[in-house]
């Protein structure tokens, strides 16, 4: 069998540079992906340059030893990569940030992982580090991305520093073996600090081996990453991208030009998160509706589209779906660059209306399910095997099987090791015989397709015990789009009742087209009312909402109740919003 990929992390862009050479590699807005520019890019050749520059200056300008632990803070850039590969090369640990964390989730991380270099993507970040820093003893040095340049200029790193002879970076690559840790990747649990999940570039290795083969792709090809590279689903697109010798294109660093850039870039391969799927689907049909009879023919249009999808397009319908492909398929397609061929979501559920649009426009997208432990996948659906509903079957050499109570549980090469320095922890998480008790609640078809029904520890139980999961009926109500967000509440209560908050833009939408005032709070509720009916009718009688509440504020980062990933922490709104929901109880 031909040699797929390196065997460890820390040979990929020596492995890449030699076999893809000119093809290009990155491709970011502006010199350097500053803000303003124009596209630019550097090639596979180019890309083992920087990498080799910088890892010599991480030896030795840095006194960067093999295993020491070098951490990244960044959004998703260039840097970030170069910084990546380079530390791999040294033989040294990374540790990824979220660049949305908070000062004590910083000096947490920082500190529990013994982080001696922290590489900074400008002086903002620096400046944070240096502002925690007086708890942080390992830590020897925090320098700025900053100076990171094009391939072929000095100083890739805060210039001056010292480099070491390529000859002893390439020795220390080298050296690195598959049961090294590559990564300490700090989990951004909806309770507690964060624990640190070993990986090794064996880990890492065997979830690139079984996906490799399920996601074509070469030069040639282009993959869009927006999402933050501190989260392993963004680093193992980074990796595919490289191992395939197609393009990875960074964001220009502003959410709000996302679906533009889709446009300019064109790619081939999209990862992403719900929302942004979700969000196009909201739009369009915002569109539809503001025309006389359009909701009834975007409706119909979708109808056709997923019969055509299926190959199941009735002769008769042929010349409607042509006319829709025309008004509405091609229109969508274009929006993400008329090229897309893959597309991945993950994270959370996707709303089922969502896919049966994209399916119709010609788009596919394909659910996957995985958490940091498995290094990053558990199951995939791919274009071989793809069942809508499901998160798809279990990847190669990856088993999984539901336990008594329901949870999923996954063994295999790609599950980490343990917590660094948390031995209770690992010790609930992995039992004796290797099994990842991954806390979520499951089943497996006929066909051994994954379902993912809830998470263990948001099981609600009512004062009459009742057996409630949440995230059923948040979905269904979510699939509003005027609604942003949902949390059902009702553990230990006598009946369950919900926060719900509010798609700020589709609600001035909707204002718009039918005259209302979006400050109108008796109208909005009535909205919000109709969806909340809607989730009800697809649920038990036990589980139905009989209160809720429209919150005046959306769901962040920054207040403490999602984490960098967009998970709700149902403690902490629980927490924030304990008068609101007194109120529903006190009232309903």
């Amino acid at each position: 069998m031909t040699r797929r990929r390196p065997d460890t992390l820390a040979e990929f862009t020596e492995w890449a540079g030699e076999r893809y050479a000119d093809h290009p590699a990155l491709r970011f807005k502006g010199p350097a992906g500053a803000e303003g520019g124009g596209w630019d890019s550097v090639s596979y050749a180019e890309l083992r340059e920087v990498v080799r520059e910088t890892g010599r200056v991480l030896i030795g300008g840095l006194g960067v030893a093999a295993g020491d632990r070098v951490a990244i803070l960044s959004e998703t850039r260039p840097a970030w990569t170069y910084a990546h590969f380079a530390a791999f090369a040294a033989g040294a640990v990374v540790v990824p940030v979220y660049p949305t964390a908070g000062d004590e989730e910083l000096a947490w991380v920082l500190g529990d992982s013994g982080a001696s270099v922290v590489i900074c993507e400008n002086a903002d970040r620096a400046a944070r580090v240096e502002g925690v820093r007086g708890g942080l003893p390992a830590l020897r040095h925090v320098v700025r991305m900053d100076a990171l340049r094009h391939p072929g200029r000095p100083g890739t790193l805060d210039a001056p520093l010292a480099s070491a002879p390529l000859a002893e970076l390439l020795d220390r690559c080298a050296a690195v073996r598959a049961d090294d840790t590559a990564e300490i990747v700090y989990t951004s649990g909806t309770t507690g600090p964060p624990k640190g999940c070993l990986l090794t570039h064996g880990n890492i290795g065997a979830v690139l081996d079984a996906n490799l083969d399920l996601i074509e792709g070469g030069p040639g090809d282009r993959t869009y990453l927006y999402l933050p590279l501190a989260h392993l689903l963004a680093q193992l697109i980074e990796f595919t991208t490289v191992l395939h010798g197609s393009e990875l294109c960074y964001f220009g660093g502003r959410i709000e030009d996302v679906v533009a850039e889709l446009a300019e870039v064109r790619p081939t391969h999209l990862p992403s998160v719900p929302r942004l799927f979700e969000k196009i689907h909201s739009v369009v049909l915002s569109l539809a509706e503001s025309e006389e009879g359009g909701r009834e023919r975007f409706t119909e249009a979708v109808r056709i589209g997923v019969l055509a999808a299926e190959g199941r397009l009735p002769e008769e319908l042929k010349g409607a779906y042509e006319d829709a492909d025309q008004r509405l398929y091609s229109l969508v397609r274009a929006a993400f660059g008329g090229r897309l061929r893959w597309a991945l979501t993950g994270a959370a559920p996707i709303a089922p209306q969502t896919l049966d649009f994209l399916r119709a426009c010609g788009i596919a997208v394909f659910e996957g399910y995985g958490m940091t432990e498995s290094g990053g996948a558990i199951s995939i659906n791919h274009p071989g095997a793809v069942r809508y509903g499901t998160v798809g079957r279990p990847i190669a050499g990856c088993e999984v099987r539901i336990g008594e109570d329901g949870e999923v549980l996954a063994r295999g090469p790609m599950v980490f090791p343990g917590y660094y320095g948390n031995e209770r922890a690992t010790g609930e998480t992995l039992d004796a015989d290797g099994w990842l008790h991954t806390g979520d609640l499951g089943a497996l078809d006929e066909d051994g397709y994954l379902t993912i029904t809830g998470r263990k520890k948001d099981l609600i139980i009512t004062s009459s015990g009742k057996n409630l999961t949440p995230s059923q009926v948040e979905l269904a109500v979510q699939q509003s789009r005027f609604v942003s967000h949902t949390v059902l509440v009702g553990d230990r209560r006598p009946y369950p009742v919900a926060l719900i908050t509010l798609d700020a833009d589709e609600v001035a939408g909707w204002a718009t087209r039918t005259g209302h005032d979006p400050a109108d709070r008796d109208a909005v509720r009535t909205l919000v009312q109709e969806a909340v009916d809607t989730a009800n009718a697809q649920v038990s009688r036990p589980a139905r909402i009989r209160a809720f509440a429209v919150l005046d504020e959306d769901f962040t980062v920054d207040s403490g109740v999602l984490t960098p990933t967009l998970k709700v922490r149902r403690k902490a709104v629980v927490e924030r919003y304990a008068e609101v929901i007194e109120a529903l109880y006190a009232t309903g």
